[in-house]
């Protein structure tokens, strides 16, 4: 996993975006598998932030604030009128939503989080997911100031395609440092934070390194993010060919738990070339 990738998934969703260069930018390969266009149709923070004309994430906020007992918050993805496939059963689209609906439930003073997937690919999908949720989980409970609770993670078509088969026989546990940094925080300034990183993404996205540097150097968050705007900022630099800069700015990510996921990022790549 490219965990720049994964924290720009994060932003991209928790901002309600659906613009593909934003995405495009860690992840080349992405046109292949969701589409060329400029916009992806199943994105999950557009679903839930704009499509349905409902920020569902505003409204699980203020529910669960005024009632701590709600068994009815569930963000919705699917579209049934949207997603379900043509009557001759052809798909409507090339990027259709594999995460169907999250149910949200505080209980003694913990967030619980149920996610539902239709379909999951076990390489590609699966991990990513799991670092998108668990992390929404996390933003709410931190608007909510409560404590995070259980996680639950429920397919109902777990899957592995014969191509990630040499893939799959590799993947082994490894060791990882504890991530010691809690993304949870007061609501204006989660919003504050995300704002600020998604518009660092799209200086990297679109500028040079210099500017992509002096972006980073300037970014306001929350003193957490501060890691997760270095590791964005250190990939950018990798794919500009700008090395020394790179590793400056990876430097500055205090995270030992990201800055060992980039490293073993760094060293793959460098293998593969």
């Amino acid at each position: 996993m490219n965990p720049a990738f994964a924290l720009a998934e994060v932003v991209w969703i928790v901002c309600g975006r659906n613009d593909s260069a934003f995405l495009n930018y860690f992840n080349p390969n992405l046109p292949r598998l969701a589409g060329n266009g400029a916009t992806y149709r199943g994105a999950y923070g557009h679903r839930l932030r704009k499509h349905f004309k409902i920020d569902q994430l505003e409204r699980a906020y203020r529910v669960l604030s005024a009632d701590c007992d709600s068994r009815q918050v569930v963000l919705q993805i699917w579209d049934s009128a949207e997603d379900m496939p043509r009557e001759d059963g052809t798909a409507q689209a090339q990027d259709v939503p594999c995460n169907i609906a999250a149910l949200l439930k505080l209980r003694e003073g913990h967030l619980e989080w149920t996610q539902i997937m239709r379909s999951n690919d076990l390489v590609l999908g699966l991990p990513h997911n799991i670092v998108q949720f668990s992390s929404l989980q996390e933003v709410l409970a931190g608007w909510l100031g409560v404590e995070v609770g259980s996680y639950h993670h429920f397919t109902d078509s777990l899957h592995l395609y014969e191509r990630d088969a040499p893939i799959a026989d590799h993947i082994a546990l490894r060791y990882l440092p504890p991530n010691p940094d809690s993304i949870a925080c007061p609501k204006g300034i989660s919003e504050r934070s995300f704002a600020a990183l998604a518009a660092l993404v799209d200086v990297l996205s679109s500028g040079d390194a210099d500017e992509g540097v002096a972006a980073f150097q300037s970014l306001e968050v929350y003193p957490t993010f501060r890691a997760w705007g270095a590791i964005l900022t250190a990939d950018a630099l990798r794919r500009r060919g700008a090395y020394r800069e790179m590793e400056a700015v990876a430097g500055e990510c205090h995270n030992a738990c990201l800055a060992m996921m980039f490293e073993r990022w760094l060293r793959r790549q460098r293998a593969a070339q």
